[in-house]
């Protein structure tokens, strides 16, 4: 049954990643595969962060201006704010 079950949630996470539009393994490559790492050794550890404050953090990198967050500005101004909302339900707390 537990397998079942996290299975399901498993598969629900990721269709919903994919719904949004937003390929979670670009941002692996710098956050770590369970979103553990702080990227570029200086970022939040995204597993720590509940999903409101990922995609408050996703949307303000769209409008930065800082030099150092423009990896993330590439990153994240390509999608609607709709499409970072859904992706941050899908990771974090």
């Amino acid at each position: 049954m537990k397998k079942i079950v996290l299975t399901s949630i498993i598969a629900l996470a990721t269709s919903t990643a994919l719904m949004a539009g937003v390929n979670p393994s670009v941002c692996k490559g710098c956050h770590g595969h369970a979103w553990e790492k702080k990227a570029l050794g200086r970022s939040d550890i995204v597993a720590n962060m509940t999903h409101k404050e990922i995609a408050r953090a996703l949307i303000a990198y769209k409008t930065t201006t800082e030099a150092d967050e423009m990896v993330m500005k590439t990153q994240v101004s390509r999608y609607s704010d709709a499409d970072l909302k859904a992706f941050a339900q899908t990771i974090g707390k």
